[in-house]
Order: structure tokens, then C-alpha cells, then sequence
């Protein structure tokens, strides 16, 4: 049996020393009144046995309670009071130097909770390790000095979370829609070097990738950029191969017609497209932010967004690419195509593409294959899509915020060069448990967490207030979201609906089934949760209104946030069937993954709810290998067509390096009772000898997780 120290390391339980630390406490109070020693082994005993029956490692603070409660029992009262101060004279020594011990086993790779919670970065390499050693001095600046102290023991306690605390010391936002048309058109600088508008396809593609790495070094979330953008650099580079085409023609003194140039120049274009989507793919996966990660970049594919002729056509050929290029996949070290986490592609499914006849349907079949080899392309319903969003179409940033629609001085829709000011989540599940049931409390608590969840926004908002843009300069004065001048602040971009700020809620599932002892999906059910989403989004509204700043309401996509949320649950709650018994809480309004209900009833329930998210969402269904049955996949984004904004379809592709094995690496349970995954071929269990990707929360991860996702994705069914 393991626990988890106070550093993250983890270690395995000594019953010996909940015996030494009772005893020291029974030594300080008079004969008279201490524990035999038989009721000392009994108490250690006691614990022993819970900490048996959870379904997780316990930390040493929660033992630690465990510990008071079971003295208190045999009703020692001055010993308990001993141990109570012995902890509290302790806590004040840690809290002296609160990140030494966290830091050193960081660097020692022994740290658990670290080494697992974030799935795309390598916690044993330098640049991830110096990250999060400036991450864990940012997150005791920002818990001893920029927050106050309610939200600081909201956040600890799993009332909310208050998202990327490791970045808040910094003035840095969320994620945003980079304007990759105004850098490129008009040129950009980066690194204090000009960058001219690119004379080539393949040029384009390198700034833009250069950017990408550049954009992501200056701010802690996702970028998107919309191929749109590179397209009529296609053409560019056309004209070029024609002009060259034809000096080579008339060098060679050979006879030649118009047709003859331009198929030449052609094939010219064709092979430029393809290189410059290698780039794109291969710098993207390779290159490496400040941060210690691949850029977390999304590649937006709508052949809409151009007009139609050429361009358009330009466009769907270097989709064709992308998708070409995904479907092989990139080699690991052993030379092995696998499927990797980036860039994210996003596919829009259109009148154009989406039937039989239609000019771009070999882009939907080729897309369908992607899909069942390497889990990309999402997909967003452009006619779904344009009813939620007043008829207009475009991409999310990241894993899946969405910004509002906003209109420029024009009134134009404008959605590139904006961007997210950060995300604070609301514990559903927290509020319905402690109502006790009762629904008019339940309301009463509602309502006491919003306002610590606009207070927890309005740092995130304050914070950004006042930056100037020199501390971004690709961001905010060339080009990437703005404009500004050296020395300008950012604060125009903060207010009216430019960017957004999210109010994040997660546990709708467990919530719902606490309040009403059943599913949300439960028709007699369904109303409450619906309920609960339409007062979430109220109390955007009457912020939004109050503060001229765009609340938005966001599916949270929880990582390592929903096993935290889940321990905080069980520890404050205990252990309650179907609302606490996991190690997990469910993301956003989620079907719960144990759910028995297949793909497309999945999807028509949850775009009720998407619909009340418009801060952002994606549903997703679970589905075997697909990879000899397209058709199946086609159906599937054909009702996403019909039904839904914004979905997914979740694959396996995975590699054993040990033995070769392809397929889906297993989830099993070890002699200490700790989830690992291995190979069902050969029984590798080293991480380091293995492939794995799995979509987490809106994107794929590929650094595995902790025990309570990784507990999520062994428990998910299969919806078709």
C-alpha cells in the first residue's frame, strides 16, 4: 500500500509510524489520562484498514486527520489537542520554505503528483523540470501574496479551481486565435528580426511555425491558426514555378504552349504544398516552448472560410496534405509511425464536403480515415455551428474554448487576434453535496460560489490590467492579437467583448445524480441539470453586465484537476455510491464514461448542454479500432453533421517498443493496488518502452497520467 508525501514523492505505508507519532503525543499528557498501548495499535489498526479501502494512495495530511479523528473516538481529548498542536507548530516550519522539498524531489524525478500531471510534458527533462520549478515558486507567491485567502482555501479545499496558478505571478493569459493573416500579410518580427509577407508557400509555413513557438513562450494555453491563412501563399508560389517553368523552356530551346507551363508549375506547387506541410508537422512536434512542451497549436481546416475558385481549391489541396501526413503518422525512436499529440486538427463538416456528391467529398473520406488511424480530426457542424453563433463558423482556441462572436468598428465578425484571460471551475458536485440533499440549500451554496468564483475571475482580469505590451511583443505589437505601441498597455483588449474570461463547471453528472439519485441523462433528471446550466450561464450574464468584460460559460476539460477534485470530495464527503466512489469526477456535462448508451444517443443528449456552453465544449464518442470500418466513421460525422457543434471520435493507436505490438496497451492493476499500464502481448509494464495516446480532456496526451484519469480511462465503455 503507498502514500503520498508531503513533496509528492510517493512511499509505502508504515503502520510503525502512526504508533511512534500517537506515542510522542501519549508521552506529553499525565499517566491518567494516556492510551494503553493496545489502544494505540488499535487506532493504527483502524487506519491501516481505511486507508485499504480507498480506492487511492491517501496523503500524508489526510492520515494525518485520520489520525485526530480516531483519538478523539476513544475520547482522549488532551492527546488529540497535543498532536493537533505538534501539526500546527509543524505546518508553520514547512510554510516558512514552502517549495524546497517540492522543488528538490521535482528535480529527483520523484515527485508523483508532478511526474503525471500534465500528459504532454516529460518530467525528467531540464527544460520541463525548469518550468515547473518556476511554476511551483509562482504557485506560493501566488497562494501567500496576489490571491486572498477565502480563494486560496477554496482552491485547496476543491470548492474551485483556480486554473494555471503556476503562471498567475506572471501578467500571461489563457489561450488564443492567432491572427496568422495579419503576420503574414503584413509581416511580423520576431526575436527583434523583420520578418517580411513570405514569397512562398513553404516560407509562409516556416513563419508560421517560427511564430507558433514564439506565441506559445508568451502565454500558458493553446493557439489556433486557420489554414486559410497559408492558402493564397499556394498561388504565390504558383505564379513563381510558372515564371521559372518558362525560363527553363526558353533556355532549353524547346517548343512549349501555356498548358505545358502551367502543368509543369503544377507539379511544382503540389510538391511545395507537401513540404511545407512536413514543416509544419515536424517543426511543430519538434520544436520546444519555455515551457518545455511542443507547442500546443490547433490547425483549423474550413474551406468556407475562403471564397470560392482557386483559393478554395488551394485550400482543400493542402488540407488533402495535412490529413496525408497524419494518417502516416511520425516515427519514434525506434523508427515506428505512431500517432502524435500535435498540432490538433480540426476538420469543419460542410454543404461541400459532407455529402456523396459534393465537390470536396474525397476531403470527408480521407478525414474519416485520419480519424480511425490516429484520433484527428474533431469536428465542427458549420450548420450547427452558424444556429448557435449567429450564423457565423470558426475555431476554438486550444482544447476547446470558444470565444464569442464580436464585431469590430465595421461590424465584421472578427475572432482572430483575440484571445481567453483565464479560467477559474466551479466543484459541482461539492455544492450538491454540501446541501445534504436539500434543494433550496443547494441553491443558497450555489450562489455563495459564484460570488468566490467572479472575486477568483476578477484576479485573473486585475492581474492582466495594466500590462504593458512589451512583455509580448509578437503578441500584443506585431501582429499575432495586436497592434499596440511600445510601452501601450493591453487593457482595450480586456473589456467589450475582445476576449473572453471563462467560468469553468465540472461534475455536472455526479451533481445531478447527488440532488436527484439519478443519471442526467434520466428523463426525470435531466431538467435539474439543465437547471443548473441555465443559472451558470445567468450568473455570466449579470457579471458580464456588470463589470463590461465577456464572462463566458466553459466545459472544463479536467486533467489532473479531476482526481484533485475527487480526493478533496472524499476526504470533506466520504465516500457516497455514484457521486464520490471514483478517483475521478466527470468533465463538463459529460455522460458519465461508465455509462452504458451508444454513439449517436450520446451526442443528441449532449448537445443540449453544448449549446449552454458557449465559453466552449466538445463531446466525444468512445469507439473500438476502426480502421477496416470507414463507413461506420462517416455515419458518425454525418450525424455530428445534423446534430451537434462540436465532436470527436475516441481511437486506440498504441506501440509496445519491447515487442512490436500495435493496438490498445492495457490499463491493469499492480501488487500495491496502483493502476499501470501494459502490454497485453508481452506484459511490458515500463512506461519509458511504450507508445500510448489517449484523448484526456480535448486533446491527445502522450506522457500518461495520474492514478484518478488513468482510472477514467480504463472505466470508459464503448459507444458504438
Amino acid at each position: 500500500m503507498k502514500i503520498i508525501k508531503r513533496s509528492g514523492v510517493e512511499n509505502t505505508f508504515d503502520i510503525n509510524k502512526i504508533i511512534i507519532a500517537i506515542n510522542k503525543a501519549n508521552k506529553e499528557v499525565p499517566e491518567t489520562e494516556r492510551l494503553s498501548d493496545e489502544q494505540v495499535r488499535e487506532i493504527a489498526s483502524n487506519i491501516e484498514k481505511i486507508c485499504l479501502d480507498m480506492p487511492r494512495a491517501l496523503n500524508v495530511e489526510e492520515i494525518q486527520d485520520l489520525v485526530e479523528n480516531q483519538i478523539m473516538d476513544k475520547r482522549a481529548f488532551t492527546i488529540a489537542r497535543k498532536y493537533i498542536t505538534y501539526r500546527y507548530k509543524r505546518a508553520l516550519v514547512r510554510k516558512s520554505n514552502s517549495t524546497d522539498k517540492q522543488i528538490l524531489s521535482l528535480l529527483e524525478c520523484k515527485n508523483e503528483e508532478v511526474l503525471q500531471e500534465n500528459s504532454n510534458k516529460n518530467p525528467t527533462v531540464n527544460s520541463v523540470q525548469r518550468d515547473y520549478m518556476a511554476g511551483e515558486v509562482s504557485k506560493d507567491i501566488t497562494k501567500r501574496f496576489l490571491l486572498p485567502k477565502d480563494i486560496v482555501r477554496a482552491h485547496e479545499q476543491g470548492i474551485i479551481h483556480f486554473h494555471d496558478s503556476d503562471y498567475f505571478a506572471q501578467h500571461m493569459h489563457n489561450c488564443c486565435l492567432v491572427n496568422l493573416e495579419d503576420m503574414l500579410q503584413n509581416g511580423t518580427v520576431i526575436s527583434e528580426t523583420m520578418i517580411d509577407k513570405p514569397k512562398s508557400f513553404s516560407t509562409a509555413c516556416n513563419i508560421a511555425t517560427q511564430s507558433i513557438a514564439q506565441i506559445a513562450s508568451s502565454q500558458y494555453g493553446g493557439q489556433s491558426i486557420s489554414l486559410s491563412h497559408l492558402a493564397p501563399f499556394v498561388d504565390v508560389s504558383r505564379q513563381k514555378f510558372r515564371r521559372q517553368v518558362e525560363e527553363e523552356f526558353k533556355k532549353t530551346n524547346l517548343k512549349y504552349n501555356q498548358d505545358q507551363i502551367n502543368a509543369v508549375a503544377e507539379l511544382r506547387v503540389k510538391d511545395e504544398i507537401k513540404r511545407g506541410v512536413q514543416m509544419i508537422q515536424y517543426q511543430v512536434i519538434t520544436l520546444m516552448t519555455t515551457n518545455g512542451q511542443a507547442p500546443f497549436v490547433t490547425i483549423f481546416m474550413y474551406l468556407n472560410e475562403v471564397k470560392e475558385g482557386q483559393l478554395r481549391d488551394d485550400l482543400a489541396m493542402i488540407i488533402e496534405e495535412i490529413l496525408n501526413q497524419r494518417i502516416l503518422g511520425v516515427k519514434n525512436e525506434k523508427g515506428v509511425y505512431i500517432t502524435p499529440a500535435f498540432p490538433k486538427l480540426i476538420y469543419v463538416l460542410e454543404e461541400d464536403n459532407i455529402h456523396e456528391d459534393t465537390q470536396y467529398w474525397h476531403l470527408t473520406k480521407l478525414a474519416a480515415k485520419c480519424t480511425a488511424k490516429r484520433m484527428v480530426p474533431d469536428y465542427i457542424s458549420e450548420k450547427i455551428m452558424k444556429q448557435l453563433k449567429n450564423d457565423n463558423c470558426y475555431t476554438c482556441m486550444g482544447c476547446r474554448s470558444f470565444l464569442t462572436v464580436y464585431h469590430d468598428e465595421n461590424n465584421n465578425p472578427k475572432f482572430y487576434g483575440r484571445f481567453n484571460q483565464g479560467v477559474v471551475t466551479v466543484n459541482l458536485v461539492d455544492i450538491a453535496c454540501s446541501s445534504k440533499g436539500d434543494i433550496n440549500k443547494f441553491w443558497q451554496i450555489f450562489d455563495e460560489r459564484m460570488e468566490i468564483c467572479k472575486r477568483a475571475l476578477m484576479c485573473r482580469h486585475n492581474r492582466l490590467k495594466g500590462t504593458p505590451s512589451d512583455v509580448a511583443p509578437i503578441l500584443w505589437q506585431y501582429g499575432a492579437l495586436a497592434r499596440l505601441k511600445k510601452g501601450e498597455t493591453i487593457d482595450e483588449l480586456l473589456y467589450g467583448g475582445y476576449s473572453t474570461i471563462s467560468l469553468g463547471y465540472a461534475g455536472l453528472c455526479e451533481c445531478t445524480r447527488y440532488m436527484t439519485g439519478k443519471s442526467h441523462t434520466h428523463p426525470e433528471a435531466t431538467p435539474f441539470a439543465l437547471e443548473v446550466m441555465h443559472r451558470l450561464n445567468d450568473a455570466c450574464a449579470k457579471w458580464r453586465k456588470e463589470e463590461n468584460i465577456d464572462f463566458s460559460l466553459y466545459g472544463t476539460p479536467l486533467e489532473s484537476t479531476t482526481y484533485k477534485f475527487a480526493k478533496n470530495l472524499q476526504k470533506r464527503f466520504g465516500i457516497i455510491e455514484g457521486v464520490t466512489d471514483k478517483n475521478y469526477i466527470t468533465n463538463s456535462y459529460h455522460v458519465h464514461v461508465t455509462e452504458d448508451i451508444n454513439a449517436f444517443d450520446k451526442l443528441k443528449f449532449e448537445a443540449q448542454f453544448q449549446q449552454l456552453s458557449p465559453g466552449g465544449a466538445i463531446s466525444y464518442v468512445e469507439v473500438p479500432n476502426m480502421e477496416n470500418n470507414i463507413d461506420a466513421v462517416i455515419e458518425v460525422m454525418k450525424y455530428i453533421y445534423d446534430n451537434i457543434m462540436y465532436a470527436e471520435l475516441n481511437t486506440k493507436s498504441d506501440y509496445c517498443q519491447e515487442c512490436g505490438y500495435t493496438g490498445q496497451i492495457e490499463i491493469v492493476t499492480d501488487s500495491h493496488g496502483k493502476l499501470i499500464w501494459q502490454c497485453p502481448n508481452c506484459g511490458n509494464t515500463n512506461q519509458d518502452k511504450m507508445n500510448v495516446a489517449r484523448r484526456t480532456c480535448g486533446y491527445i496526451g502522450t506522457q500518461f497520467w495520474n492514478q484518478g484519469r488513468t482510472q477514467e480511462i480504463k472505466e470508459r465503455v464503448l459507444h458504438l
